[in-house]
This record gives structure tokens, sequence and C-alpha cells, in this order.
């Protein structure tokens, strides 16, 4: 068993999970009252961070462990919950890297989060360039197509 605590909310931006737009979304991500001010210093010197957080709206009966269709395309082929980064996935985790807008104490202002209001914010990373995927991406068709008005 693990046992994580979140270290912070997310707060404003939207409150329902729809699936497009994201990119214009705003929202500030508020830490836990046990983390002072100093755990987030530096992290305005960096362009974007990887947030990690909590699909806290999925319940149980709605997660999948195997094949589907994205978004119930079924002109898109099966793909495993594994090879798609679905909501309604084994531990809920989700993962997105949004811009810094600012730091102020506590908080940090994002833009393109695709967490809504009230999220468990699990971890906060810095993107360095060194992490980024080295090579070319590949990705099948329809995952391009899924994406085309994501952000």
């Amino acid at each position: 068993m693990i046992t994580l605590q979140p270290i912070g909310w997310v707060r404003g931006g939207r409150s329902d999970p729809v699936d497009d737009h994201w990119g214009s979304e705003q929202a500030r991500i508020e830490l836990d009252p046990r983390f002072p001010e100093s755990a987030l210093y530096g992290l305005d010197s960096f362009s974007h961070a990887e947030v990690i957080f909590f699909f806290h709206k999925v319940t149980e009966e709605k997660i999948e462990t195997g094949a589907r269709h994205p978004r119930g395309n079924t002109d898109w082929p099966l793909a495993g919950i594994f090879a798609q980064r679905g909501k309604n996935r084994p531990n809920r985790l989700g993962l997105c890297t949004c811009s810094i807008l600012g730091v102020s104490g506590r908080t940090v202002t994002v833009g393109g989060l695709d967490a809504i209001d009230g999220t468990p914010v699990l971890d906060i990373k810095p993107v360095m360039r060194e992490f980024l995927p080295r090579g070319s991406i590949r990705q099948p068709e329809w995952a391009g197509a899924l994406m085309k008005d994501y952000w």
C-alpha cells in the first residue's frame, strides 16, 4: 500500500473536467500549510512545471483496466488504458506540463493545467530540457486527432 498526501490543491480554473481547450486556462496551485514558502524558492526561474495530480472526481466504478476506444470513438482503435492518457486510470494519476506564470508566497499560478478546481496536487517538478525526450517522438494517428483541440 502506498499512502500519499497532497502537497496542495488546484484553485480556480475550470470546475468541470471537459476534454478540450485547456490551453487558455489559468489556475493556482496553493501549497498545503505544512510547506513553507521556501518550498517554492527558485521555481519562478523555470518556464514550465510538471504537475502530478489526483483525479479526485473519478469514482471506483469508472476506472478502466483494459482496452477501450479513446473517448468512446469507434473510428479509433482499441487502446489499453496505459496506451492513452484518460482520467479513468487505475491509480487516477494525472500529469500535465504547464507554464509557470508566477510564484507568490505558497502559491504557483500556472497556465494550461488540465486539472479542475479542488484537484489534489501530489507533486510539482520543474521542466528541465535534459529530462525531455531524446530523439524523435512517435505516436499513432488517432492520438494527434484526439489532441487537435485539447490545448
